[in-house]
């Protein structure tokens, strides 16, 4: 696992200290890489080709939030979909969306597990999301769809949202 981050946000630095001790307990092979807050665009779209290249790494994490000079959506672009671990990309997020092979984004893969965990079988039952996030929400649901649960997405902001909530076995 190769873990990028740029600059300085203390949040994510813990975040990634424990991904890459994990890493280390399980025995994988993981590369941390920090850079400056200003490190440029192309030089971090040329450090993430290099590692799409590099037969040694099998996943590439790229620690958001990124300062403001560079795109998010141009990075993670631009990481491989048979390396693109989050499952963020445009390609992950169809692959998902029509039930193929490939990388979960970890939040709601591991709420999925989680609920493995309990026996519950989804199949009939109703499920509400909330909000609208692509990295979460969206994912959630259409895990959630996959299992045969009735999902209901719910913005924050939806009027008689306690009522929805109530209506909900999950």
């Amino acid at each position: 696992l190769a873990v990028i981050i740029v600059g300085d946000d203390p949040a994510s630095h813990v975040y990634v200290r424990n991904k890459v001790k994990a890493c280390n307990e399980a025995g994988f092979h993981s590369v941390l890489e920090k850079y400056e807050a200003d490190f440029s665009e192309q030089a971090l779209l040329d450090r993430i080709a290099a590692l799409n290249a590099d037969p040694a790494i099998h996943g590439i994490l790229v620690q958001m939030p990124l300062p403001r000079h560079i795109d998010p959506s141009k990075v993670i672009e631009a990481i491989a979909t048979t390396k693109d671990v989050d499952g963020y990309s445009v390609l992950s997020a169809g692959e998902l969306v029509a039930n193929l092979p490939g990388f979960r984004p970890c939040t709601p893969y591991g709420c999925m597990k989680l609920i493995e965990t309990t026996g519950v079988d989804l199949r009939g039952e109703h499920a509400v999301v909330i909000g609208r996030s692509n990295t979460v929400v969206k994912p959630m649901a259409l895990l959630l769809l996959q299992q045969n649960a009735t999902v209901t997405i719910c913005h924050s902001a939806t009027p008689d949202l306690g009522y929805q909530i109530g209506r909900a076995h999950v």
